[in-house]
């Protein structure tokens, strides 16, 4: 959390982040989503974001992508991506 401050401190357009949730309750994992969500809709701050997480970072995505092997699976909004029943249970786990 003090990583993803840090970085807004310099007022980034583009804020990249690896698995912010890794080692986090579930609470505060839910908690930075929602402040993501909030800080691309308030100030129009691009994020990419990498995460293993898949519910919780299709919950706040605009889009999402499938990687296999260091290839593009699909590429979609986030919304049909965690609609697509075939997709979530190959690619997404769940």
């Amino acid at each position: 959390m003090l990583a993803i401050a840090r970085a807004l401190v310099a007022r980034p357009r583009l804020l990249l982040l690896d698995e912010p949730s890794l080692g986090l309750a579930p609470r505060v994992t839910a908690d930075i989503m929602k402040l993501l969500r909030a800080l691309c809709d308030s100030t129009g701050l691009t994020v990419l974001l990498v995460e293993q997480n898949v519910r919780s970072a299709l919950a706040v995505a605009d889009r999402g992508v499938v990687l296999s092997l260091g290839r593009v699976v699909v590429a979609t909004d986030a919304h049909s991506l965690a609609a697509d029943d075939t997709l979530r249970h190959s690619y997404l786990g769940f």
